[in-house]
């Protein structure tokens, strides 16, 4: 039997998404996500309505990084390696590109995000 997953309760945007969340709903929907595991540890990019199917692109990985937390900053080039500390300056996912001020110098720079947190400067 197809089956559709549907938000039980309103999901906010940003929100992660956890089992309690979200169920299966008998009908199936073309183009919604079909599997529970598709969703749960996901994070909402809108506002999820309850009993309405959800698109693969209502879905995005969590963040790794909110604005204006201090995140370690990795230079590297050739042999060279800098480290630094710098406040980021929006939310991001690993492989997001933002802007992070280097604590030290005040000087503001792009760098790309890991998925643990450390934004990597001059990729």
């Amino acid at each position: 039997m197809a089956q559709t997953v549907v938000p039980l309760r309103a999901i906010r945007a940003e929100s992660s998404i956890g089992p309690g969340d979200v169920g299966l709903d008998d009908v199936r929907v073309p183009g919604a996500v079909a599997r529970l595991e598709d969703v749960i540890g996901r994070e909402a990019r809108t506002t999820l309505y309850p009993g309405r199917p959800i698109a693969p692109g209502d879905l995005a990985e969590p963040a790794v990084v909110e604005r204006n937390q201090v995140v370690a900053m990795r230079y590297l080039a050739g042999g060279l390696s800098i480290a630094a500390e710098g406040r980021v300056l929006s939310r991001a996912r690993p492989g997001e590109r933002i802007q992070v001020m280097n604590l030290q110098s005040r000087n503001t720079v792009w760098g790309v995000v890991t998925e643990h947190g450390v934004v990597e400067v001059g990729r």
